[in-house]
């Protein structure tokens, strides 16, 4: 079994519930073709570099999964007609990076205090 990071990024007007059922559908596509998800995570509303489909910004899902070449390769073919999404990639990796939390909210991030040292000159 090799391991992926797979991100998708869906259109800005999709709804809340359609999200859900297109993660939902994927994750179905996955343990269908023997694989399995290790982590989903929820990136949100985040800006777009540039515009794609006349979008500039993009609602943004990142997955870890476990599986095969024929699993990525049956997802990327449903991904390519689905119309809710702007772009997919897929990533292989030697091992899951599963304590980071890169695009978390600034709340959730522990405050670090950064004290001078004002005696070092």
């Amino acid at each position: 079994m090799n391991l992926y990071e797979h991100t998708i990024v869906a259109r800005q007007d999709t709804s809340p519930a359609q999200i859900k059922q297109l993660a939902e559908k994927y994750a179905k596509i996955i343990e269908k073709t023997d694989g399995e998800i290790v982590q989903t995570e929820e990136w949100g509303l985040l800006n777009l570099s540039y515009t794609i489909k006349k979008n500039r910004k993009g609602i943004y899902m990142h997955f870890k999964i476990k599986g095969s070449g024929k699993t990525i390769d049956e997802l990327e073919k449903n991904e390519i007609i689905d119309k809710n999404l702007l772009r997919h990639m897929t990533v292989k990796v030697k091992k899951f990076d599963l304590e980071a939390k890169y695009f978390s909210r600034k709340e959730e991030f522990e405050k670090k205090e950064y004290k001078r040292d004002h005696n070092r000159y």
